[in-house]
This record gives structure tokens, sequence and C-alpha cells, in this order.
């Protein structure tokens, strides 16, 4: 009975110890977010960024699509906050449903590039004939510049909006395949992998259960990056017309609305230019403190 109350004591002991850990951990890791200037003021920046495509209706004053003639090439002012454009439509509110637009194409080639490339680069490095199929075909597909080949699915494929996610997805994983393979590369030649082959542990366990959490942080990082690098190709090709189709109001679209007014017009293209260079510094900021803040050789913010 002694030894059962003793044994008991020491699982209470350790229990409370772990507790105490965790909580002396998520304590350290809020510290280092806070102080971390690019991570606090980038998530603030993507939070705003989510209402905004969210709710886009609670921010807008007027219908993205309402025509208005009489009221062509307005300046900013008070009834129209960014001006209006050569049909009379509000550029305000067009520059915010085309960041909810912007938004939507980010986070979906964000979360779908990143999931393919985490497989493919999981499985390329851990399985050597996957690793010269994956790879050769990845070869195949960054041999061309990511703008022309997206311009030549789209071709294939047509504007719209399902399909320019496809298409910047199918251009970018490779990409984020070659970064996940690198690094699981690195950590499948680990002591403890080795180990856990010699302990006959499952190729799903040690692919999934060890390698694929080794390479999460690294993933966070680059799923960042990748949205900044979706809005700013789904611009370009709205603006050469291969993108999201006209009258739907993408910064793309508004940018080539206005290119043929910029010289008498210039608030047509200079608000949904800022309103894209506020998406991509967001990411930018969130993605390199995050790099900071998850890998602990590069942390460059102070414990204290």
């Amino acid at each position: 009975m002694a030894i059962d109350n003793t044994t008991t004591l020491q699982d209470m002991q350790l229990t409370h110890r772990r507790h105490s850990l965790h909580q002396q951990q998520r304590k350290l890791f809020i510290r280092r977010f806070v102080a971390n200037k690019g991570v606090f003021f980038g998530s603030i920046l993507l939070l705003f960024i989510i209402v905004v495509s969210l709710f886009p209706s609670l921010f807008a004053t007027h219908d993205p699509y309402q025509l208005d003639v009489s009221k062509r090439f307005q300046k900013p002012g008070a009834e129209h906050f960014f001006g209006t454009d050569n049909f009379g439509r509000d550029i305000y509110s067009r520059t915010i449903y085309g960041m909810q637009i912007s938004a939507l194409v980010g986070f979906s080639v964000a979360f779908g590039a990143s999931f393919l490339g985490l497989i493919v680069g999981l499985y390329a490095s851990y399985y050597r004939w996957l690793d010269h199929l994956f790879m050769r075909i990845s070869d195949g597909l960054m041999a061309f510049p990511g703008i022309l080949l997206a311009l030549a699915i789209m071709a294939m494929l047509g504007p719209s909006i399902s399909n320019l996610i496809f298409c910047l997805i199918m251009v970018i994983t490779p990409h984020v395949a070659r970064v996940i393979r690198s690094n699981a590369l690195v950590v499948r030649e680990q002591t403890y992998i080795e180990a856990m082959k010699a302990l006959g542990a499952s190729h799903t366990r040690i692919l999934w259960g060890h390698i694929a959490l080794n390479s999460i942080s690294l993933l966070v990082v680059q799923t960042s990056f990748i949205f900044v690098e979706a809005i700013i190709v789904e611009a370009a090709l709205s603006f050469l017309g291969a993108g999201v189709p006209a009258p739907a109001p993408s910064l793309g679209n508004l940018l080539i609305d206005g290119k043929m007014f910029i010289y008498n017009s210039w608030w047509m293209t200079a608000f949904p230019g800022i309103a894209i260079l506020v998406l991509a510094l967001a990411f930018n900021m969130l993605g390199d403190g995050m790099r900071d803040l998850l890998d602990p050789h590069t942390n460059r913010t102070s414990d204290k």
C-alpha cells in the first residue's frame, strides 16, 4: 500500500513538473511573439485582411459593380474615398472586394501548394525511386519562368478564379517540394531515425511522426511567402488579361482598368497598388518573424 502511495505521489509530481514546463514554454513563446515586431505587426495586418475579406460589405460604401457615368473620374473625396473610375464605379469599394479576391486566391494557393509540396517533398526524400520521378517532373516545371508557365496553363484552361488557383498551385508546388525535400534529407540521416528503423518502426510513423514534424516550422515560413507570391502573380495575370475575368474587381483588374488613365486619374492605379503592397507587406513581415520565432538557431529575439 505504501508503495502504491509513493508511486502515485511520484506520478503527481511528474505531472505537475510537466504542467509547469508547458506553462513556462507558453510564456516564453508569448514573450518572444510580442517582442518580435515582424510577427506582431504582421499578425495585426493579417487579422485586418481576414476581417475585410470575410465581411467586405461592412467596409465598402458602394456597390462595386454599380455604374454611374455622371460621376466618372471623380477625385478622392468625402463621397468616394478613393475616387471613381472611367465608369463611375467607386474605387474604394472595388479595392475592398479586390482584397477579398486576392486573399481567397492567396490563402487557397498557399495551403494547396504547401500541402502538395509537403507530400511530394517527404516521399521524394524517403523513397529513391519516387525521388527520381518527382524531382524530374519538378525540374521540368521549374525550367520555365513562373509567369510564363502560368500564362500557358491559363491559356489552356481559360480565365476563372478556380482555374487561376489550380494554375498557381501547379506553378508553386515544385518549389515547395524542393525545399521540404532538402530539409527532410537532413532529418532522415539523424541518429534517432536510424534507431527507429532498427527498432522496427513503420515507414509511415517515421515519415509523418518525425520527419514531417521537423519540417513544419520550415513549411509555415514557406506558406507565408507563397501567399505573397500568389497575390503578386494573380495581379500580374489579371493585369495581362489571363487571370480573374472582368468585371470582377480583383486588384489586377483594377490596375489594368487604370493603366490607360494613369496620368490624369492616378487614383485608379495608386490605391489598388497600395492594397497589393499592404497584403505583401503583412505576409513578408509575418514570414520573416515566424522564421526567427520558430528556428532556434536563427532566433534573434531576446528571451529576457
